[in-house]
């Protein structure tokens, strides 16, 4: 092959290399999308990285084609924002949305948790305009509510096993054949309500808890049905 040849091949080569290259770089560089733009990117194109977004930060998934691309368990999410879905398990519909409202503190928070995953395991892509981002990239007055909500679920979070942990928690098993069992090493099981669940969750719950004989006049305290007032042990269905 001729010098001037060889050189020309060398050329196009490197042409081609460095058009590869910055394709990369505009997939990484952060940059502004647009719910139009990001749906193109929900892995259906081979020729185009996976993106999807949560509480309006773009990540690129692509890395994770198995489970983003299509017929992939995640493949919901990719080309959207469905922060939602994130904590309400509805993948269909009006459930893939990035409205968080009607959520509790708690689950506004696990959403902010689930950004911070992507935040560590994901490329970050960049700001959907949209919901929780402006036209020039500035955070919105819904992603500060939001913010602020997921702060508070996290401090009435700590909150509530601070005050659980004066109180300490039953044992318990369970067996397909036996059904379940709590018990006390120390003290006598009862229900009682976790403090802080309506500001939580939104609900109630109750846990098992072990109390001394001296505590048992307590208010709020529910002996398990079937159980004799002072078993240290308990059958539960």
């Amino acid at each position: 092959m001729a010098r001037g040849a060889r050189f020309l091949l060398v050329l196009a080569l490197l042409a081609a290399l460095l058009a590869v290259v910055l394709q990369l770089y505009r997939r990484r560089k952060p940059r502004l999308w647009t719910v139009e733009e990001l749906s193109m990117y929900n892995g259906t194109n081979e020729e185009l990285p996976i993106l999807l977004a949560i509480l309006g930060s773009v990540f690129d998934v692509t890395k994770g084609r198995s489970h983003y691309g299509p017929g992939g368990g995640y493949h919901h999410f990719a080309g959207r924002d469905a922060s939602r879905a994130f904590v309400s398990g509805n993948f269909t519909g009006d459930g893939l949305t990035d409205s968080l409202q009607g959520l509790s503190s708690s689950e506004v928070n696990s959403v902010v948790d689930w950004r911070k995953f992507y935040f560590e395991r994901y490329i970050f892509a960049g700001k959907l305009i949209g919901r929780y981002y402006d036209s020039e990239g500035n955070p919105t007055k819904y992603l500060k509510g939001v913010q602020v909500k997921a702060k508070r679920g996290a401090q009435l979070l700590e909150k509530q096993k601070s005050d659980e942990a004066k109180i300490p928690g039953c044992n318990s098993k369970w067996s397909q054949q036996e059904g379940g069992e709590v018990w006390c090493d120390a003290g006598y099981p009862r229900l009682v309500r976790r403090p802080g669940d309506i500001a939580l969750t939104g609900q109630v719950s109750q846990r098992c808890a072990c109390f001394q004989e001296n505590e048992l006049d307590k208010a709020g305290l529910v002996v398990y049905e079937g159980c004799d007032y002072l078993s240290q042990s308990c059958k539960v269905n």
